[in-house]
């Protein structure tokens, strides 16, 4: 896309937002730095779009990703599960508690869709298309292509983690691939948001502004 072209999201436009919860929100189990930095632009970006989907992380006590599951181990050191590497969390986002909740200030009343991922107690979802087995699905991309949406637009909570790998994956999809990193924020442990831009580049997703979405 040429510098300094809008993009005027239309009815076959979605626009995701990723995990903006309590628990990574500044306060919370996993805050993200500057987290509530993405709410302003989420709410301005959210009146521009007609369709909107939300992804929620919602776990269960004693998840396999969290570090207080595996004797010995700290948050943010790396364990071997039955599908690969994981990295080890505080508790995070668990089911019914008000860590877990989406943040009140989001202003979306028109969202569509709550997609609840890493319910599943041995496996971590950061993606809303997949889970980290990379062979679980959460349905999302069904309903999308159900629908007819054919370009995803990605902000939220964390841009290196959960956002990344909606948006990964909806390229995977098929689906023309957007992440808005203004309206995202890096938790940026062990270089993984560096690697996250080669990734996004490797896989075709578009990395813009807010400031580049019409009617906002």
């Amino acid at each position: 896309m040429a510098e300094g072209t809008t993009i005027k999201p239309g009815d076959t436009d979605i626009l995701i937002v990723v995990d903006v919860q309590n628990d990574f929100l500044p306060g919370g189990a996993l805050a993200v730095p500057d987290g509530d930095a993405v709410i302003e632009p989420v709410n301005r970006l959210a009146g521009a779009f007609r369709h909107v989907v939300l992804t929620q992380d919602w776990h269960p006590q004693g998840h396999a990703s969290f570090a207080s599951t595996h004797p010995a181990k700290q948050p943010f050191e790396m364990t071997e599960l039955h599908y690969g590497p994981q990295v080890l969390w505080p508790d995070h986002c668990v089911q019914g508690t008000p860590g877990a909740e989406i943040s009140r200030d989001l202003d979306i009343p028109h969202a569509q869709l709550v997609i609840r991922k890493g319910y599943n107690a041995g496996i971590d979802s950061y993606s809303g298309f997949k889970e980290a087995d990379r062979r679980t699905s959460t349905g999302l991309a069904g309903y999308l292509k159900e629908r007819g949406f054919r370009r995803v637009f990605c902000a939220g909570l964390a841009l290196d983690f959960c956002v990344a790998w909606t948006a990964l994956d909806a390229a995977e999809a098929g689906f023309e691939t957007y992440l808005i990193e203004d309206a995202s924020r890096p938790i940026d442990t062990d270089g993984s948001l560096e690697k996250t831009r080669w990734d996004l580049e490797a896989a075709g997703v578009r990395v813009i502004t807010s400031e580049q979405i019409a009617d906002i």
